[in-house]
């Protein structure tokens, strides 16, 4: 546990009032491409009017691309690298939640490279190459709290002819600076808070239980884990609770750290796999569904009890010695949150596709089962599909 790399060069701006200081810093460039999604979200809260006042004191120039969809798409992301080279921008500035944070990895790629985008995923399909040019630069603007991706150089694309959903970066495409400002996740609908925060506190849990858990990572995953079982029903219960706001905002952001220093685990690829084939499941949603039986099958061998038990004690069991504790606590938060009732069955999901989502997990994101705390077979997966299924 003592082994681990660090690599993060990003300069993190986190914090109530933070999006107008940007202008205080020093930009990659003097032309960006402004990436934001289709809706209008990021008008509504109010980003964006702060993001254009702190380019305009800061003399860049910018081309607004607003193109991003709830799960990205591969075309998108070709798209907006077409414009930011046709319109000589030097850097990207992403503006809004996982999707447009999580695209600017791959349209960062696209601004300076030739052919097409899965040329260079690995995975799946992919072609496995190494882009050959260096990407733009990437400036993050956070709206939302799940990902962690204002943080780290990944993206989850998909690519709808072949049910592809996967998770592709390049270390060049850590951001420059992340700008974490939870003045502006207010607006974020309860149900999405949920979804979101149940990402991150996901990615911190399967970090607990990964192979390459080391002693940074875990206590980062801890603190993370702790400030979202406190304040994440806060922050459903009440969107304007600015405190709530800011601690889920923070355990979110770190997880991007803890991602970097550890790898999740076999639990993201399967929801990969799940909302590559049924495109209406929100990430989150895909993940609650599946979280508790991913978790008992590792109880079950009691492979990870300690860092089961370690978990629970930051969840409202503060001396626990049961890591069946660690069950019970997340099932209680779910239901604090509203989202103990979500059913594979309303989002078209059969009993008989199960094989086949386990099998795609694994041909998508097969590294992320090397993380399992004990060997997973197609048989495994599917059986935890299976005993989640509503």
């Amino acid at each position: 546990m003592m082994n681990f790399v660090f690599d993060n060069p990003t300069k993190l701006l986190f914090g109530v009032g933070k999006l107008k200081e940007l202008h205080n810093e020093v930009m990659p460039g003097r032309k960006a491409l402004l990436l934001t999604s289709k809706g209008s979200s990021y008008k509504r809260n109010g980003s964006y009017d702060a993001l254009i006042k702190e380019l305009e004191m800061l003399g860049i120039s910018y081309v607004h691309c607003p193109n991003v969809e709830e799960n990205p798409l591969k075309e998108n992301c070709e798209e907006a690298g077409r414009i930011a080279k046709e319109n000589g921008c030097d850097f990207i500035v992403a503006l809004g939640g996982g999707a447009v944070l999580d695209s600017s990895v791959p349209v960062s790629i696209m601004a300076t490279n030739t052919g097409d985008l899965w040329d260079y995923v690995f995975g799946g399909t992919g072609k496995c190459q190494v882009a050959s040019n260096m990407p733009l630069p990437i400036v993050t603007i956070a709206t939302s709290s799940g990902t962690g991706s204002e943080m780290n150089e990944w993206g989850v694309i998909s690519k709808v002819d072949t049910n592809e959903k996967i998770g592709m970066g390049d270390r060049r495409c850590k951001p420059v600076i992340a700008v974490v400002d939870p003045t502006y996740m207010v607006t974020v609908p309860s149900k999405y808070t949920a979804y979101q925060g149940f990402d991150a506190l996901f990615h911190n849990t399967e970090v607990m239980m990964s192979t390459s858990l080391n002693i940074m990572s875990e206590a980062l995953a801890l603190s993370c884990i702790e400030n979202i079982y406190k304040y994440l029903p806060r922050a459903v219960a009440n969107g304007n609770d600015l405190e709530a706001r800011e601690h889920v905002a923070y355990a979110s952001t770190m997880a991007g750290i803890t991602m970097q220093l550890t790898s999740t685990t076999a639990q993201h690829s399967m929801e990969h796999a799940m909302s590559a084939y049924h495109r209406g499941l929100p990430h989150g949603a895909g993940l609650i569904m599946i979280s508790k039986e991913f978790a008992q099958f590792f109880l079950d061998k009691h492979v990870i009890d300690d860092r089961l038990i370690k978990m629970a004690r930051v969840m409202g069991f503060p001396n626990s010695n049961n890591p069946q504790d660690f069950i019970t606590a997340l099932l209680k938060l779910q239901k604090d949150c509203g989202v103990d009732d979500l059913k594979m069955s309303d989002y078209g999901f059969s009993r008989d596709e199960f094989m086949t989502l386990a099998k795609a997990a694994r041909s998508l994101q097969g590294g992320l089962f090397a993380a399992n705390p004990v060997e997973t077979s197609d048989e495994d997966i599917a059986g935890i599909l299976e005993k989640s299924y509503k």
